[in-house]
């Protein structure tokens, strides 16, 4: 069986500032002897759990913002730029940039929900995790509605 053992207070040490190092870098502590015991293997493996849900979020939450984002500046671009009759195109890209960011919010709370333990059959509880296909699956329908809404006002502005 894999364990992860970390003394009880880890605490990372600035390294001094040198030609080899770049400025800010932290280093591990010195190694200590610490005996791997059941409640630093836990906490160790709730240290890099933490560490993964954080990676997580910052990726996948700055993916939607910046997609929001993206959408609001094309959408103003389009309103600006272009004559009344695509105004209703520039309203579309603004009502999927905020369903964009709505999508991101609900993916944020189901991201706080991904590791959970539930009862086995024997009683025991078992970690379990749950990807998050449901706010993936929402994310298609609303890209693939508002494709087809923009290819259907593209159409009225040619006819």
């Amino acid at each position: 069986m894999f364990q992860v053992c970390f003394p009880k207070h880890t605490v990372l040490q600035p390294i001094s500032y040198s030609l080899a190092t770049p400025r800010g870098a932290y280093a591990p502590p010195p190694p200590q002897s610490s005996v791997c015991s059941l409640d630093n293997t836990r906490s160790g493996l709730a240290l890099l759990r933490l560490v993964e849900i954080r990676a997580a979020q910052r990726t996948f939450e700055g993916a939607y913002v910046r997609t929001a984002l993206g959408q609001f500046s094309f959408a103003l671009i389009i309103l600006k730029v272009f004559t009344s009759e695509f105004y209703a195109i520039g309203a579309l890209f603004a009502v999927y940039g905020v369903a964009v960011m709505l999508v991101a919010i609900y993916r944020r709370f189901e991201g706080n929900n991904q590791f959970f333990t539930a009862a086995a059959g024997d009683g025991t509880l078992k970690p379990k995790f749950r990807t998050s296909g449901n706010s993936v699956a929402l994310l298609t329908l609303l890209s693939l509605s508002a494709y087809i809404t923009l290819m259907v006002l593209t159409w009225n502005l040619v006819s």
